[in-house]
């Protein structure tokens, strides 16, 4: 079997971690890593590649080329290996918290002798990674964080993880019977952000090659996750089918309606259910047991918005900054896609780490893109730009430059431990200032490796709305932020929401689709989505602003 590009990349991040945790040479230890960031934005398949071509590509160079074809040809590279039996488990599985980094764990392990996770743990409540070198009362507060999120995360996926084992799934059944399938359920089909457990139903009749299946411990890599098949037959189906779409709170909530029809749920169409209760229908998404049953009990459930209605796509990367397709094959794939128009927001000056345009750099690229949009009168480019939201919540760049703009997303990107009253108080400021278009990401999560500041929703949400300032669901599958579960309240106040894929390449176009099914959850409707506007009337909108 083909090695794939991301076990690549994960082979070459572990072996730069375990250099860097063994002390080895540090111009080899940035060599791999390097090697390893680059790789992990390479679109073509690695695996197809001759030792020269990966030699050629950009940060590899003929040492590390030679550990992948290794690597291809074995399935190993042995001087991981010896980095591997040279290295106690538990501390391996400490490079998979997210900012503990090799400098601190190699402390932790040969200071204080902590081999695993649960006695770092243990020594957090104890009060003894204070006695390490380098950590104080604050560090170890928040290693005791870092692992407690860890653990709360163990077994569970992203959503569009969740999606790609239902194919696989699905198509590993196909296989053994054409007539076999699947059917998702529960999380997954309720569109949640994180997935704790897979849950299906299936014929009755199909059990044993299904169960047969699910019995190889080899099927998937991730062995931490529930996966739960339930069986039907004809008599049943649609009982079994409502109680596991729907959440527990929102099945209560119905009960307080009906409780003798929800305790023995009949084997009828949703459709039905819904009509027997008195109550307009209600999209599975949407069935969470937040507000989605007042608004069905008075007939006010908005008409959620499709991929379909989005009309082009808003916060994208190129090679300008940190993507890795420049400004015209982004604006032409986009094109083919069908979208109208393309919203690039290439990173401002302070991203330093991202190679952020200067000012003198943003008016290059908008040189660029005037020429782009003169070469094709069908499809636009908007100048934007993704602007850092710095410590005191001014954006970086003076008022003669960010004026030079269509819109501008706002986003943090530093200093990122924050308390909320701080947090607050810095987006607060950069809502405020008259140049802002969008709230880009609002909490800066990370779903299943950084929690992201605390913010008050409530407040920032009003402060867009005073402010005439909309917000950003960041539609890649990492983040989803914002939190499908303010959608409503945004909606509510009148504040226009946009789903944004944030694309460092063509391909990430495609995570819109995760970006919808939480709109979806949320109840966005296309008539309060930005980027469900055609290109004249996001232009107008644009020029509003200003």
């Amino acid at each position: 079997m083909a090695i794939s590009n991301k076990e690549i990349v994960k082979a070459l991040k572990l072996m730069g971690q375990l250099m860097e945790l063994h002390e080895e040479n540090p111009f080899k230890v940035k060599s791999i890593s390097n090697a390893a960031y680059k790789l992990g934005k390479y679109s073509e398949i690695l695996s197809e590649k001759s030792t020269a071509e990966l030699s050629a590509i950009d940060g590899v160079g003929k040492s590390v080329a030679a550990k992948i074809e290794e690597l291809i040809n074995t399935q190993k590279i042995e001087e991981l290996e010896t980095l591997i039996s040279q290295t106690p488990e538990g501390v391996i599985d400490m490079l998979s918290i997210k900012g503990l980094g090799p400098k601190k764990i190699q402390i932790i392990w040969k200071s204080l002798e902590i081999e695993t996770v649960g006695e770092l743990y243990y020594a957090c409540i104890e009060n003894r990674l204070v006695e390490a070198k380098g950590f104080g009362l604050k560090t170890q507060e928040e290693v005791k964080k870092l692992i407690e999120f860890n653990f709360s995360n163990k077994g569970s996926i992203l959503l569009s993880n969740a999606l790609a084992l239902d194919l696989e799934l699905n198509s590993l059944l196909a296989k053994i019977n054409p007539q076999i399938k699947l059917e998702s359920t529960g999380e997954l089909a309720r569109n949640c952000e994180v997935i704790t457990k897979l849950e299906f139903i299936a014929p009755e009749k199909y059990k044993g090659e299904i169960e047969s299946l699910l019995s190889d411990e080899n099927i998937f890599t991730n062995n931490e996750l529930q996966i739960h098949v339930h069986y039907y037959t004809d008599e049943n189906y649609f009982s079994i089918k409502f109680k596991l779409d729907s959440a527990t709170e929102h099945l209560n909530k119905l009960s307080t309606i009906n409780s003798s029809l929800i305790e023995k749920i009949p084997n009828v169409s949703d459709i039905e259910i819904y009509q027997q209760l008195g109550i307009a229908y209600i999209p599975v998404m949407m069935r969470e047991g937040l507000n989605e049953i007042d608004y069905a009990k008075e007939d006010q459930l908005r008409t959620l918005i499709q991929n379909e209605d989005l009309k082009g796509s808003l916060h994208n990367h190129s090679t300008w900054s940190d993507g890795i397709h420049s400004l015209e094959d982004m604006a032409n794939y986009c094109a083919e896609l069908g979208y109208q128009y393309l919203g690039i927001c290439d990173h401002s000056k302070s991203a330093f780490y991202a190679n952020g345009l200067s000012e003198e750099r943003v008016f290059a690229q908008h040189r660029e893109i005037e020429k782009l949009n003169a070469k094709n009168p069908n499809f636009f480019i908007f100048k934007g730009i993704e602007s850092d939201i710095l410590n005191d919540g001014s954006l970086d760049y003076a008022d003669d430059v960010l004026k030079t703009f269509d819109f501008i997303v706002a986003s943090v990107h530093s200093n990122l431990k924050m308390d909320e009253e701080k947090a607050n108080k810095r987006l607060l400021k950069a809502i405020e200032n008259p140049y802002t278009t969008m709230l880009g990401h609002p909490t800066g999560r990370l779903l299943l490796a950084r929690k992201g500041y605390p913010i008050n929703h409530a407040l920032i949400i009003d402060a867009c709305a005073a402010n005439n300032v909309a917000i950003e669901i960041n539609a890649n599958p990492l983040r989803l932020d914002l939190d499908w579960r303010w959608v409503d309240y945004a909606l509510n106040k009148g504040v226009y929401l946009s789903i944004n894929p944030d694309a460092h390449k063509k391909e990430g176009y495609h995570d819109m689709k995760y970006g919808v099914m939480v709109a979806q959850k949320g109840s966005l409707s296309k008539e309060f989505c930005l980027n469900a506007f055609d290109k004249e009337q996001l232009a107008n909108y644009f020029n509003s602003k200003k």
